[in-house]
């Protein structure tokens, strides 16, 4: 019995030492990035690879904050990535609901259909959007991004609250319209707080995804001063003659950290919030 547990407690061991030097390996381009935004030169190729420079300076980080307009930047996506997020999930949680619990002609077929929509490369529409943005003076527009932001996101919004959803027992709901509860009282008050997981998780996968998106942002937001993240990010290294990458890893950086910690802060939730969704699709 003793060789056994010795066995298996090796075994964990051996296990745990091989995920941490994963982890590690794993980390090294980051490393490297943080260590190349603290260096003094211009170059990113100059020198050999470092995980910590020699002569370590905050200068990168000062000039992308007071040189160049990123906190513009910065408001641009906030502005973007939380109007998305309301639309989209203000949008999705009913109708997840309304497929998970009600059993309506169609239900089947739409559902279908919106993962074939959702199959499909969002490049396809790019002509057909930027046309009808002109026709509706919607270029260089919060609004008219946010509503393709929401679109795209919804359907994987649906899905995944849908799923989740069908985990929740009938009863509970049962229960309260015995108590007298209305259809909303019944969403708000008792489906809404057992849904918080995928609710949360599912809010962060849409803020992460407009956060990073470039594509679009780039096309139907022309003007210098309605540039997102994404898109001043690749301004910084766009010029052959004036590219610091030094300068462009500590604007990456920066602009990681925001997502890090809204990572980190509903992390409990992600476990559950993503795999449960998928247990009832």
């Amino acid at each position: 019995m003793r060789t056994k547990k010795i066995k298996h407690m090796t075994g964990l061991t051996i296990l745990n030492l091989f995920f941490l030097i994963l982890c590690f390996l794993t980390l090294i381009p980051i490393l490297y990035a943080v260590s190349l935004s603290l260096s003094n030169g211009s170059s990113g190729l100059s020198s050999g690879v470092s995980l910590w420079p020699k002569d370590a300076t905050m200068k990168n980080y000062v000039a992308i904050l007071t040189e160049e307009p990123f906190l513009l930047w910065l408001k641009n996506s906030v502005i973007l990535s939380v109007g998305t997020m309301i639309l989209a999930m203000g949008t999705a949680i009913t109708a997840a609901y309304a497929f998970s619990r009600y059993r309506f002609k169609g239900r089947s077929g739409v559902l279908k259909m919106l993962l074939i929509l959702n199959a499909f490369p969002q490049i396809l529409s790019m002509f057909a959007i930027f046309r009808l943005f002109k026709t509706f003076h919607l270029l260089n527009s919060y609004i008219g991004l946010i509503i393709v932001y929401a679109g795209s996101m919804c359907i994987f919004s649906i899905w995944n609250m849908k799923g989740y959803f069908d985990t929740i027992p009938v009863e509970i709901e049962e229960a309260a319209r015995i108590d007298g509860a209305s259809s909303g009282q019944l969403l708000i008050k008792v489906v809404l707080p057992l849904a918080r997981p995928a609710i949360i998780v599912t809010a962060v996968m849409v803020l992460i995804f407009v956060w990073n998106e470039y594509l679009f942002s780039t096309t139907f937001m022309m003007n210098a001063d309605s540039y997102t993240l994404a898109a001043g990010l690749y301004q910084l290294q766009s010029g052959d003659y004036s590219r610091s990458w030094p300068l462009f890893s500590a604007a990456a950086i920066l602009v990681s950290i925001p997502i890090l910690i809204v990572f980190f802060c509903i992390q409990k939730y992600m476990v559950s919030g993503l795999t449960a969704g998928g247990v009832k699709g």
